[in-house]
């Protein structure tokens, strides 16, 4: 069951897509476009899923995404989005996140035209706020909403909400773009990207389900949580490891003993105002 005050935030949010007249919802598979997809499948608007399908995204996230829209019942398209041939994008600044969001949100805006839908929304939570996320003023310039921000649901509650409706993804990890596993200043390649996504599908494969490889030319920095650095260091599995990553291109291969967390290639940057750059 739900309590009063997750019960209430989850009416609100209906009633917000109730009122919109046609809504295309910006979809990676994460479970919070997936929550906002489903509880906007649940109202009277029309609705249409897009995924966007770049190398900065692994292609099982995509077929995921899709295997998900089409267990709701739901309209979804896969489009190719260009921002590995925007300079501004691949030179890895840390407004990264801007210029690729800004290209896409226009992108879902044409779309939304061309289908006739009013209003493109996308997954960011209440938690966004109090962290660097350029993409966000790319939305703001660009008329995007959110929904689920709106209604003031957190990580946390979103995961409650999608395992109360049902959603098979309510515990999946968060899967950011692989470009973010690059340090900013370092160019945005194609071969990075194919490193460091072949490295993360290996770990999976092992039964990581939280999981960073962040790529430092030479070197991998393993992110895990605390409690797999057990298995990461059991002596047959390591020798996989090494041996995988070395195969992959990575000459040294660490672990970080901080372990896994969000945006850890922000602390370079010392930020210290919620989506403000230093």
């Amino acid at each position: 069951m739900l309590s009063h005050e997750l019960a209430a935030k989850l009416e609100g949010l209906q009633k917000r897509l109730a009122v919109m007249k046609g809504i295309l919802v910006a979809y990676s598979g994460g479970v919070d476009s997936s929550l906002l997809l489903k509880v906007a499948a649940m109202t009277p608007a029309r609705v249409l899923a897009v995924t966007a399908a770049s190398p900065t995204y692994p292609e099982a996230e995509i077929a995921a995404a899709a295997r998900l829209a089409a267990e709701l019942g739901v309209q979804h398209i896969v489009i190719e989005t260009q921002e590995m041939a925007n300079p501004m994008f691949t030179a890895n600044p840390p407004e990264r996140c801007y210029h690729c969001k800004k290209e896409l949100f226009a992108t879902l805006q044409q779309l939304a035209r061309e289908h006739g839908l009013q209003v493109v929304v996308d997954g960011a939570n209440a938690d966004d706020r109090s962290d660097f996320r350029p993409g966000s003023r790319a939305a703001r310039e660009l008329n995007v909403r959110s929904p689920l921000q709106e209604a003031g649901l957190t990580k946390a509650e979103i995961r409650q909400l999608a395992q109360f409706l049902n959603l098979p993804n309510w515990d999946k990890p968060s899967m950011p773009c692989l470009s973010s596993r690059i340090p900013y200043g370092q160019a945005i390649t194609p071969a990075k990207l194919e490193q460091v996504a072949a490295a993360e599908a290996f770990l999976n494969q092992l039964g990581l389900k939280t999981v960073r490889v962040r790529h430092h030319g030479a070197i991998a920095r393993l992110e895990v949580t605390p409690s797999a650095f057990a298995l990461l260091i059991d002596a047959g599995v390591r020798e996989k490891i090494v041996n995988q990553l070395h195969n992959i291109g990575f000459t040294y291969i660490t672990l970080d003993l901080e372990g896994f967390r969000s945006g850890s290639m922000n602390a370079a940057l010392d930020i210290k105002e919620p989506g403000r750059l230093p």
